[in-house]
């Protein structure tokens, strides 16, 4: 039997090539929590981190106490570690609408729109695109991606794979595509591109773009010195079924993975040796044998293949920049409950 793993996280901490830290899983098993812990950690090993939320319903805010919005923000009391949260098609319809440099009008942004509701899959491989070339031009060491339920993240880390797919589909409308732009500026009177519309040799010009972006992305996703996918859970039937789920899909599509972090586990009170009911509540005692059951059934999954992280179930939220650093420890360091908590976390 293969030896087991260190129980933490600092094979990534140590992994000073990587670039690229997913973290997912199924709602509500703390993934933004365990992103922000991981965050505040790298923070003191690298020189620039930055973390991005790409779940539509962001709680990088909430977990530090602070505003965020799609231009990386400094979090208080830190010097390096950076916060972000974008939502992807938002980010798809500013680029249309010409972002910062004026590129695109309305007209544009409604043809794009409409175009790539046309073609099934290409309105999430643009916002993608747009995301990841977002991410790729800044300038950080590291960067830690609080993600979304489990669905769409494989969706979102599948579409890379389509992309040639998608661009012959588009190549094969190339002919329909350039006589609808002649038609519609012809009927506006305004000659090629007058009407606000764009011109084919834009369109693909485009796509063209998209897909060296896209190639790039896939590149750096499937190379494991610079990209891996910390898998988040808890010990109930669910989120292990999850998860299993989860590590056959990374699997497939070449990812890297060899975390996994178990939130909200309830350990027996280290008074509880001679109680029939582990000095806890029955209620108490009833959660941590159920517990148990599954606890046994992730090392017997993997524990030969992953770094296993338990952390405890608290009384309280981790929320704000003091209880954050003093959790994520526990992504280093086993928990050991006969120890006390910090004062920030009691």
């Amino acid at each position: 039997m293969a030896a087991q793993l260190d129980p933490s996280l600092q094979n990534i901490i140590d992994q000073q090539s990587l670039r690229w830290v997913f973290v997912g899983g199924k709602g509500g098993v703390g993934k933004t929590t365990t992103s922000c812990c991981l965050g505040v950690q790298l923070s003191q090993r690298r020189k620039k981190v930055l973390i991005v939320s790409t779940d539509p319903a962001h709680n990088l805010s909430d977990a530090f106490n602070q505003k965020f919005g799609r231009t990386p923000t400094l979090v208080e009391g830190f010097d390096n570690l950076y916060c972000m949260e974008i939502d992807p098609n938002a980010e798809l319809v500013q680029s249309a609408e010409g972002g910062a440099d004026g590129e695109l009008g309305g007209a544009m942004a409604g043809f794009m729109r409409e175009f790539s509701s046309s073609i099934p899959g290409i309105d999430e491989l643009m916002s993608f695109g747009e995301l990841m070339k977002t991410v790729q031009s800044m300038d950080y060491d590291v960067t830690v991606f609080d993600t979304a339920p489990t669905g769409h993240t494989l969706r979102l880390l599948s579409l890379p794979g389509m992309v040639d797919k998608l661009i012959g589909k588009v190549l094969a409308m190339r002919g329909t595509i350039s006589t609808v732009l002649g038609s519609v500026n012809a009927m506006m009177g305004s000659g090629a591109g007058g009407s606000g519309l764009p011109t084919e040799e834009f369109i693909m010009g485009k796509l063209d773009e998209l897909k060296a972006t896209i190639d790039a992305v896939q590149a750096r996703i499937h190379d494991v010195e610079e990209t891996t996918f910390v898998c988040v859970c808890i010990p109930e039937f669910l989120s292990l079924y999850e998860t299993e789920r989860l590590v056959q899909e990374l699997s497939k599509f070449e990812i890297d993975t060899h975390n996994i972090v178990i939130n909200q586990v309830l350990f027996p009170s280290p008074s509880a040796s001679g109680s029939p009911t582990g000095g806890e509540c029955l209620r108490c005692a009833a959660r941590i044998r159920m517990q148990k059951k599954y606890l046994d059934q992730m090392v017997l999954l993997y524990d030969d293949l992953f770094h296993i992280v338990k952390t405890p179930l608290l009384n309280e939220e981790v929320r704000g920049p003091e209880k954050l650093k003093a959790f994520g420890k526990y992504l280093l360091e086993s928990y050991d409950p006969a120890v006390a908590l910090p004062s920030c976390l009691k």
